[in-house]
């Protein structure tokens, strides 16, 4: 790559991103809905368009610096991680934090729907993913890839354009302190990534795990320790607009891959069993909470869901406080209580792949515990009567069970009808937008060819969103209240499709 490429390279990342995050943001200013879902539909149009306009090929490997940015998931979900140990340490230590008033946000409205520190969080995000990405790519010794050369200065450029990026207009009860904690907050991801780095390397003759495993582990029991922890500018930018920024890159790579994916032997049933399993999973959930468990709450659905299915959208949608403040605050909570079960998830998946099969016997156990931790959560939650701890107790274990119910059900499934498990792990990775399978197909856990297609397997099923956020807007508009008849139609449908998509394979 030449030398100048680079910043060729930067600019285009930054024109083609950055807008489509404050598009979505006022296409959907003044309304109830998530820009995620202008997010989904812009950036598979998006990626379209370059590959038939011969702006690039599918996969668009001219973008290699986008590339990288669309591979920072484990950037974003460790942040998130973090914060939601936090707040299990306080939940379950019943532990107080007095109101952060370190930093006020700037409410000036810079573009419509977007106030001035949302827009230095966007660009700040964009800059901090690839400033600890490349750094975390140096620290490993990677050694291959267009951008090789380049690792340095990239994390160079970005980690300090994202400590300058600060809004000067909001009121910030001590500056010195508030950047000192930016660049501690740096240091500490970096070297969390890189040590859940080293850890799966230790272990990988046993057992393959995926670095987001660790991280996970790792996050969750920091966040633990730093439950006093008010956040700087690092934590609140990437909580902020993090998976924002990630699902843009992600979608308009993904979008580049829609002419020639059908053409892949296998794929249709793939991208079938994702698109109606994400209706299934999704409002099967939503159906089960609301007639079992008796609630049609917004602040009990949507992070219950998003963490149900580690479900990449609805959690952006949480914690960018799209869908209340309740659900922003329950949301970091949801997203961990499930990584729990990825213990069992990334073990059997591991051993899985060395054998070159699904393991029953296992997968049927953990089904089954799914299934009953699911009883027990729609329990808890029908005798709930809007206490704010029962709630989120039966919330906690709601997100566990149907996560392993959704996980080993489907994956049963899908090797009943005999799918290779590489294809299976695309299957439900997009079937339930679980950002965890996504960023361990990603990382290479279950080969290239899958590493290479996740991308448009993952954004496929976002088609489905349109429903999701609609579902989620009305809600909104109507007091926090889901309509009951419409999620049970649509769940119908996802059943119906799911058999459909297993008929034709």
């Amino acid at each position: 790559m030449p030398q100048f490429d680079l910043f060729n390279q930067l600019w285009l990342t930054l024109f083609l991103v950055i807008p489509m995050v404050l598009i979505a943001r006022t296409v959907v200013a003044g309304s109830c809905y998530s820009p995620i879902l202008i997010i989904v539909i812009f950036g598979l149009a998006l990626g379209h368009v370059l590959v038939a306009t011969g702006a690039g090929a599918p996969g668009l490997a001219e973008f290699s610096l986008l590339g990288l940015l669309s591979g920072t998931t484990v950037v974003v979900l460790t942040a998130a991680f973090f914060a939601g140990g936090q707040q299990l340490r306080r939940i379950f230590g019943q532990l107080q934090v007095p109101p952060d008033d370190s930093m006020v946000p700037c409410t000036e409205e810079t573009l419509l729907g977007t106030n001035r520190t949302q827009l230095m969080f966007v660009l700040r995000s964009v800059f901090l993913l690839l400033g600890v990405e490349a750094a975390r790519r140096v620290l490993m010794g990677a050694d291959s890839g267009p951008l090789v050369a380049y690792y340095p200065l990239i994390a160079y450029i970005g980690l300090l354009l994202a400590f300058i990026l600060i809004d000067h207009k909001a009121q910030l009860r001590n500056k010195r302190e508030y950047l000192g904690k930016g660049v501690l907050e740096l240091g500490a991801l970096v070297a969390l990534l890189l040590a859940a780095w080293l850890l799966a390397q230790s272990v990988r003759p046993l057992i393959a795990l995926p670095t987001i495993f660790f991280a996970m582990l790792l996050a969750c029991g920091m966040g633990a320790l730093a439950w006093r922890w008010q956040f700087g500018p690092t934590l609140r930018a990437l909580l902020f607009a993090g998976i924002p920024v990630v699902l843009a890159a992600n979608f308009v790579i993904g979008g580049s891959r829609i002419a020639d994916a059908f053409q892949i032997e296998g794929m249709n049933a793939v991208l079938a069993y994702g698109f109606f399993g994400q209706m299934l999973w999704m409002f099967g959930g939503i159906a089960l909470l609301m007639w079992f468990g008796r609630t049609n709450q917004v602040r009990n659905l949507a992070p219950g869901m998003a963490g149900a299915l580690s479900h990449a959208g609805l959690t952006g949608a949480c914690t960018a406080g799209d869908l209340g403040p309740t659900a922003a605050q329950r949301a970091p909570i949801m997203i961990n209580v499930p990584f729990v079960g990825h213990i069992f998830v990334f073990s059997i998946l591991a051993v899985s792949m060395e054998y070159g099969q699904l393991l029953w016997p296992a997968a049927l156990a953990v089904l089954v515990g799914g299934v009953l931790l699911t009883a027990l959560a729609l329990r808890s939650l029908s005798r709930a009567d809007g206490a704010d701890a029962q709630e989120v107790k039966g919330l906690m274990q709601f997100s566990l069970g149907w996560q392993l119910t959704a996980m080993f059900g489907g994956l049963l499934l899908l090797a009943l009808f005999a799918m290779p498990l590489e294809h299976s792990a695309l299957a439900k990775a997009a079937s339930m937008s679980h950002f965890g399978l996504f960023a361990a197909t990603q990382g290479g856990m279950f080969g290239a060819e899958a590493a290479g297609l996740i991308a448009l397997i993952f954004s496929m099923p976002f088609l489905v969103h349109p429903f999701v956020f609609f579902m989620f807007g009305r809600a909104m508009a109507n007091g926090g209240a889901m309509p009951r008849w419409p999620v049970f139609v649509l769940a119908g449908a996802g059943l119906l499709g799911v058999a459909l998509a297993l008929a034709l394979f």
